[in-house]
């Protein structure tokens, strides 16, 4: 055995000495949050990690981790949480945390703000699709270097509903496990009731559609990271906080589009998905904004000040804007002949 080998097996046997030999399976999960700019994504990781820090704001994409024993003199399980920053801006970060090694353990939270209606759908929409298309990326790889695998993932997703639920040929669940939260509570339990009733069931309509869970408290982010017993609950009243764990809910409870049936006629949809966003962009406009223009330089931001770094980037600063002006005046004085 090298020295790495001996390294390994004692760390091992300190932390579980009563196990004999017997192996104790690990179990290791990675998690992507991602979602609305400011939707308090970090403050959920925060809380589920039982750390009392005051959020930062998230620079691209941050990793942390957590451990935790499912029980006394038991080896710790590993969290993997991973976090993308920048709403909608940051999108091509996606495909650094989510790879071909860890796929089979994946699971993302998208974070949803809930007193911003009109940017809701789009940061669902561009989200979503993202990674979507990274993930049946890997899929597609996995399926000729191990098919296995792949089966496997995408049984896995067929099985969040059952095969005699009513609504089973009608859902496209997502391939990797999705929670979607609805932060913002306080400010969305003010708006007008009405209101509440649109966000409500359309949230429900796409949770139910992508075979995801909707609005969960901590526990079930707890279940996906550490694989603890979620909660077979479900509160669907549209005047408290929604609770709908994955295959719980179906389009006959859900009901129709909130609109009426003569709008819903006039609206041309190739898809029940494309019919819910129709009907709720009708009632929430989707804002005109750019996320890239919101995004701060990490260069300017005080929090990652480094003194001897920030001398040395002022200086290089400085050279480059010399060397704007000499080639300036090089190009200017140059003689080109028009031959």
């Amino acid at each position: 055995d090298t020295l790495w080998d001996l390294a390994i097996a004692e760390v091992e046997k300190r932390e579980n000495p009563d196990d004999d030999g017997k192996h104790v399976e690990v179990w290791e999960k990675s998690i992507l949050f991602m979602g609305s700019k400011n939707g308090g994504k970090t403050t959920i990781i925060l809380r589920c990690l039982e750390r009392e820090e005051i959020p930062k704001p998230t620079l691209a994409l941050e990793y942390t981790f957590g451990r935790r024993a499912r029980r006394h003199n038991t080896p710790k399980d590993i969290a993997h949480f991973w976090e993308l920053g920048g709403g909608t801006s940051l999108l091509e970060l996606i495909r650094i945390p989510i790879t071909s090694n860890n796929i089979r353990s994946f699971a993302v939270v998208l974070v949803l703000d809930l007193s911003k209606p009109n940017e809701l759908w789009t940061t669902m929409e561009k989200l979503l699709q993202v990674t979507r298309i990274h993930v049946h990326k890997i899929l597609t790889k996995l399926e000729q270097t191990n098919p296995e695998v792949a089966t496997e993932i995408k049984q896995r997703m067929q099985n969040n509903l059952q095969r005699d639920h009513p609504d089973y040929e009608l859902v496209d669940p997502f391939p990797v496990p999705l929670v979607i939260i609805g932060s913002k509570y306080d400010i969305f339990h003010e708006f007008d009731s009405e209101m509440r009733k649109i966000i409500s069931k359309t949230l429900r309509f796409v949770s139910h559609y992508y075979g995801a869970s909707l609005v969960v408290f901590r526990v079930l982010i707890n279940h996906l990271a550490f694989g603890y017993d979620k909660s077979k609950s479900v509160s669907v009243d549209h005047s408290k906080p929604l609770f709908i764990p994955a295959g719980l809910d179906s389009l006959s409870q859900i009901g129709p589009p909130p609109a009426s049936d003569s709008d819903i006629g006039k609206m041309r949809a190739n898809t029940p998905l494309e019919l819910w966003k129709k009907v709720f962009e009708k009632t929430f406009p989707p804002k005109s904004f750019c996320d890239l223009q919101d995004t701060k330089d990490p260069a300017q931001d005080s929090q990652y000040a480094e003194y001897e770094v920030d001398v040395m980037r002022a200086q290089k600063n400085q050279e480059l804007e010399q060397y704007k002006r000499n080639a300036s005046k090089s190009w200017k004085e140059m003689d080109f002949d028009p031959d």
